[in-house]
């Protein structure tokens, strides 16, 4: 157990503030705010994605959802386009939930304590404490991905870092570093320090040991295990389904349906989908058409976080406008505002290699 008079404590937070000030990132577009609800959002989307492809996602969100009280009013139906390929999508609806509980139990504003932030829908320990932090200097600690990282490295703190008993000691040793702190520390640089260190500086491979301000005392470093902390979680073969996609053609639009609200792809706009040529044969002749006049277009892969989706598109179109009645869930949408519709990921790769969307 790590004790609060382990010498590798001394100046810890004091060095990532210093380090943050010169080295660290200070031009991203949530940066130099205290709104809450603007931190709030980049948090949100940060989590298992990638900064660079947050920037372009946030600053669109932003701008059609400028507060809370907008966010709060609009359907889950506005928000998806907004959302569409940043994956994990059951963040978005609690985002949503979150505003109307904001709305309707804070008077529109967030809470300033992480305690009361953590009641709130979709929002943890770490994510609540890195908003108290950033909009009030709130004095706790975080543990993301990137902060775990340094912290196993610099500690030698074994273990995997999703089981219990690693992910308690890495807390205590948190709430630590911040105990053997100065009182006046800068717990936004602080904060944003153990973020930008962990992306920056240690990473996950080839980590830039040189240019750490914690080199000096670091457990990994010193006993050249980089590449062993944290430990790695024992992989599993990731299940395979496989599916296929009609792309139903007719004039000017395309059949989509609309996936249930939960669950994958929650509330996304989506091709129809069959587990066999079988079914998808009985879908085209239910419309009237043949299914032998379907092609079948280049299949790709989808990798999910627990399991690969392996996607075969068919393509058929129409000759003549369809008048049939889609079925409940399901309707025709212009080729024109496919766009601005929110389709997952993959079945937005699809149909712009058929309609060039990202040209329109």
């Amino acid at each position: 157990m790590l004790l609060n008079t382990d010498p590798r404590l001394d100046a810890f937070a004091g060095t990532i503030v210093d380090w943050q000030k010169r080295h660290g990132r200070h031009h991203l577009p949530w940066q130099g705010t205290r709104d809450p609800y603007k931190i709030w959002l980049s948090e949100i989307m940060l989590q298992q994605t990638q900064v660079a492809t947050v920037i372009g996602y946030y600053e669109r969100f932003l701008s059609r959802f400028p507060d809370i009280a907008s966010l709060a009013a609009a359907s889950q139906e506005e928000i998806m386009p907004y959302w569409a390929g940043l994956g994990y999508y059951a963040r978005a609806r609690n985002l949503h939930r979150c505003a109307q509980v904001l709305c309707r139990d804070w008077g529109g504003a967030f809470p300033k304590s992480s305690a009361d932030i953590t009641t709130l829908p979709g929002i943890g320990r770490s994510t609540a404490a890195a908003i108290a932090a950033f909009a009030h200097g709130e004095r706790s600690p975080i543990m993301d991905g990137n902060v775990k990282r340094v912290f196993t490295r610099y500690f030698g703190i074994e273990g995997v870092t999703s089981e219990r008993a690693t992910e308690q000691l890495l807390w205590r040793t948190a709430e630590a570093a911040l105990a053997e702190a100065d009182a006046a520390l800068d717990m936004a640089a602080y904060t944003q320090g153990l973020m930008d260190l962990g992306s920056q500086r240690c990473t996950r491979s080839s980590p830039d040991c040189p240019l750490c301000p914690l080199q000096a005392h670091c457990y990994a470093h010193a006993h050249s295990r980089q590449g062993e902390l944290p430990a790695p979680r024992k992989k599993k073969a990731s299940p395979e389904r496989q599916c296929k996609m009609l792309i139903l053609a007719s004039s000017d639009a395309i059949l989509l349906e609309q996936r249930p609200p939960s669950g994958i792809w929650g509330g996304l706009w989506s091709l129809p989908e069959y587990e066999d040529e079988r079914a998808l044969a009985t879908a085209c002749s239910n419309w009237g058409l043949s299914p032998e006049e379907a092609r079948k277009m280049a299949g790709l892969v989808h990798v999910f976080s627990h399991f690969r989706l392996h996607i075969e598109p068919w393509y058929l179109r129409a000759g003549a406008p369809v008048v049939a009645e889609p079925a409940p869930g399901q309707a025709w949408i212009p080729i024109n505002e496919l766009s601005a519709t929110a389709l997952p990921a993959p079945v937005k790769k699809i149909l712009d290699g058929l309609y060039c969307l990202t040209g329109r």
